[in-house]
């Protein structure tokens, strides 16, 4: 008897507990789900995402890194490319200008003998004999003075002038000294006499003057 009442004691305790609990669950279960869909879960969910997103950055950041140093460089080999085709196109301008200036330099050293010649030829006619009483050298002698008056004006007009130092300084880059004498009255240093005219064409020496030089006693 005693045994049954215990149990019926119990039994009626949990009948009245029961609605308590069962009132008290769904109260939990709402907790949980907000906490979820708000993102405040526990520590150790929060734990566990921050290095997934700590190492996407970091992967992020390096690739960007990655990205600008390849950008850089493109950048550098471009502008250099650049940089490049600019002085060939400078190269290839000056190259075609020189081209047409210089070209003809060749032929107007085979010129400048026929020059020469023409001067020795007027040099060497005695001017007491260039007179009227002898006709024919008169007019051979002016023949020569025009063609050779004819012939400097060519050569101007193609940029090819005649270098005649006399009495100048020397200057090796327009002069070649084929003897050195001291001259009574000069400066040493200077042109006491040219031997052969020199020429520039387009401010280029062509044929350097040949020139005896005075040089101190």
């Amino acid at each position: 008897m005693a045994n049954w009442c215990v149990r019926a004691v119990r039994q009626s305790y949990y009948v009245l507990a029961a609605p308590t609990l069962v009132r008290a669950a769904p109260r939990l279960l709402c907790t949980a789900a907000q906490q979820k869909s708000s993102g405040t879960g526990t520590e150790e969910d929060n734990g566990a995402h921050k290095p997934d997103l700590n190492a996407t950055e970091k992967a992020l950041a390096e690739e960007k890194a990655h990205l600008e140093e390849q950008l850089k460089d493109v950048t550098d080999k471009y502008k250099r490319a650049l940089a490049d085709t600019e002085n060939l196109r400078q190269r290839s301008k000056k190259m075609v200008e020189d081209s047409k200036l210089f070209g003809i330099q060749g032929f107007c050293k085979d010129l400048l003998e026929v020059a020469d010649i023409l001067e020795k030829a007027t040099e060497s006619v005695p001017k007491e004999e260039i007179t009227a009483a002898n006709p024919h050298l008169k007019n051979l002698y002016d023949g020569l003075v025009m063609t050779e008056v004819q012939f400097q004006k060519v050569f101007n007009k193609h940029g090819l002038v005649k270098l005649n130092p006399d009495g100048q300084k020397f200057d090796p880059y327009e002069h070649e000294a084929v003897f050195h004498a001291p001259v009574e009255g000069k400066v040493p240093g200077t042109i006491a006499i040219v031997t052969k005219v020199g020429y520039k064409l387009h401010g280029r020496t062509l044929r350097p003057a040949l020139v005896g030089v005075v040089k101190a006693p």
